[in-house]
């Protein structure tokens, strides 16, 4: 199979004259890390200062008190996303590849046999996931679009309508892909920051004394002085953050190297202009006469180009978490925590721009519904913060791990690094915990749901691998018997998928059973994943021939690759294999699964119900593993659970 890396990974290569071409590319791929790993958290001025500033009237009535909130989210962004994810978390890359399913991979290495709750986090991070997908382009298209309430008051009605166009319109598009919807991704964003900062810094020169928030101190003297309302505040100020755990989910796209010096360079300082900007307006006009700080700040001819600017970068905001989900969705299928789905490849050339149908409708009918339960940003961003938070707090577990037996770290600093951001990153869960009533409920339950169908679908698996292996004939057993007593060959090659390394393919015993017949050449073929994101072609296959009729073929795929078995068999004839795929037939066992009565044990019975509905509804393997349709025999089985 021919391997395509991303930009980021380690093996992007050196071109001809021995220079790195990740140097040559640096701008472009800069310029890619800003429209895609910095648009959701570049969309958040729009709305975080003003739910931080709204908690309770007067709550940020005087100078004091603007300048502890902002120095709240002045630190917040420095702490959790300069140091935690910039400085650290985006060093613990598997091979170039990052994100939580990256990370799970990354820690398990380490173990001989791995624990449990490694994977049960490595669950609840892709699950609390999700619950953050639907939200972010609800919450992310509405309050832009809000901002025609301030150009046109008449217009407000119309204000849910227009959201719900654009949000139809972002999810019809992305069966085009990632690069033809992207395109203008990079320059659109990049002229989105750079008018927050100037916007910002228009007002910030007007009151330099605003810069004063830099004091961490202000922030804490908030905290205290407002004890009442302060887990409150922290929730609105974690709105400020939320977009932080794509510059690792996003790492294998760009690499290290530009996502940090598009934090540093543009995005950070922007952010910060634009905060104090919009505290340094607010304490020139009086907190009482401010609804939306963002937009009242910018001059009255500017209003209505900025409100489609910003329109656009939550469009942006929203394509770069979509096509996160289908990344994660990847993942996941190929590590075997979802069932199989349908994968179109819309790039020839990178392999991780991928679209999932699916996933596309599910996303969008969850976001349509947001939209219309809620009605508002402000209602929507009490819901936004539960499952962004969780991630973060999964995120530093599992980097703790790695700290501590990848990294080797002593054990006194792995603690220290913990307390310190368990702080922090507890402090937000937690504040976000507080509005599970007002709308937090919402992730909750998507991740819930996510997480209960992820643990029916691999506990579901393990019991029928047990089932099967039970009945199943033991391979060497077979293959020994059938060179004593050949039944009659027919020529050309057979290939019986399966994932027993150790038994006989069901398919093959089918066919001995009711055909009589077998191959010439009959290959047994196992599929698995790798914990590596990509394994390189030399290292794809292997054979072991067992003797003239019967061959051992095991092709290994990298996690984030599209698992195509012809052209991965097309490199065992550098081993010495003549593979022709017109005169060879594939064998799959098709199970049709059937639930059998789990009396005394309720939670067994809707558990392999809902792994049964989950089979059925799974892709055809042929499709997932992309084998000429033609040249497929499936032949059925029916086992009970």
């Amino acid at each position: 199979m021919t391997q395509t890396n991303t930009p980021g990974s380690k093996s992007a290569g050196v071109d001809a004259g021995g220079h790195s071409k990740a140097r040559k590319d640096l701008p472009v791929l800069i310029l890619g890390a800003l429209g895609v790993v910095y648009g959701d958290i570049g969309t958040s001025p729009i709305y975080a200062f003003r739910e931080a500033m709204h908690i309770r009237p007067g709550a940020a009535s005087s100078v004091t008190e603007i300048l502890g909130l902002l120095s709240l989210i002045v630190w917040a962004l420095t702490l959790t996303v300069s140091l935690k994810y910039v400085f650290f978390v985006t060093r613990a890359d598997n091979n170039g590849e990052g994100g939580t399913l990256s990370l799970v991979a990354l820690a398990r290495k380490t173990f001989t046999n791995p624990p449990v709750w490694i994977t049960v986090l490595g669950v609840l991070g892709a699950a609390l996931f999700y619950g953050d997908a639907i939200i972010t382009p609800a919450v992310s298209v509405l309050s832009a679009v809000e901002g025609i309430e301030l150009v046109a008051p008449s217009l407000t009605r119309w204000v849910v309508p227009i959201t719900l166009v654009i949000i139809v319109g972002i999810f019809l598009v992305q069966r085009l892909g990632t690069a033809k919807v992207s395109i203008v991704f990079g320059p659109v964003t990049a002229l989105w920051f750079l008018v927050l900062g100037f916007s910002g810094l228009v007002h910030v020169i007007g009151n330099p004394a605003v810069l004063w928030a830099f004091n961490p101190l202000l922030g804490l003297q908030f905290l205290t002085t407002h004890f009442g309302i302060a887990f409150v505040v922290i929730g609105a100020i974690f709105l400020a953050v939320t977009g932080a755990e794509a510059l690792y989910v996003d790492l294998g796209h760009f690499g290290r190297r530009p996502i940090v010096l598009a934090w540093f360079g543009l995005v950070f300082p922007c952010l910060l202009l634009n905060y104090f900007g919009q505290g340094a307006f607010v304490l020139q006009v009086g907190v009482e006469n401010v609804e939306s700080p963002f937009f009242e700040m910018q001059p009255e001819w500017a209003l209505l180009p900025f409100v489609g600017l910003a329109t656009l970068a939550t469009i942006i905001a929203s394509q770069a978490v979509i096509s996160g989900t289908y990344s994660l969705t990847q993942q996941a299928i190929a590590l075997n925590i979802l069932p199989r789905m349908v994968v179109t490849h819309t790039s020839e050339t990178q392999s991780g721009q991928i679209y999932m149908p699916q996933i596309n409708t599910m996303l969008m009918i969850g976001v349509l519904v947001l939209v219309l339960m809620f009605r508002s940003s402000s209602a929507l961003s009490a819901a936004y913060g539960i499952a962004v938070s969780g991630v973060m707090i999964v995120t530093l577990s599992l980097l703790l791990v790695v700290m501590w037996r990848n990294w080797k770290w002593h054990p006194a600093a792995v603690i220290a690094f913990g307390v310190v951001f368990a702080i922090i990153d507890g402090g937000f869960f937690a504040a976000n915990a507080a509005k599970l009533f007002q709308g937090g409920w919402v992730p909750a339950v998507v991740a819930v749901v996510v997480a209960v169908i992820m643990w029916s679908w691999m506990a579901g698996r393990k019991r029928l691998a047990e089932k099967t292996r039970r009945d199943e004939v033991p391979l060497q057993f077979l293959v020994d018997n059938l060179a004593k007593k050949k039944p009659t060959l027919v020529p050309g090659t057979a290939v019986f998928l399966t994932s027993d390394i150790e038994g006989a393919p069901t398919a093959l015993l089918h066919s001995l059973k009711h055909y009589k017949v077998l191959h010439e050449q009959n290959v047994i073929l196992t599929v698995r994943t790798s914990p590596s994101p990509r394994v390189p072609d030399d290292e794809k296959v292997t054979i072991d021939a067992y003797n003239e009729l019967f061959s051992r073929v095991v092709v290994t795929f990298g996690y984030m690759e599209s698992p195509n078995i012809p052209k991965a068999l097309v490199l065992a004839r550098k081993l010495g294999w003549k593979f022709d795929i017109m005169s060879t037939s594939f064998f799959l066992s098709r199970r049709s699964l059937k639930a059998g009565p789990k009396p005394g044990n309720p939670l067994r019975f809707w558990q392999d119900r809902l792994f049964t509905r989950l089979a059925k509804n799974a892709s055809d393997a042929t499709e997932y593993f992309h084998i000429p349709t033609g040249r497929v025999v499936e032949i059925g089985t029916q086992v009970v659970l």
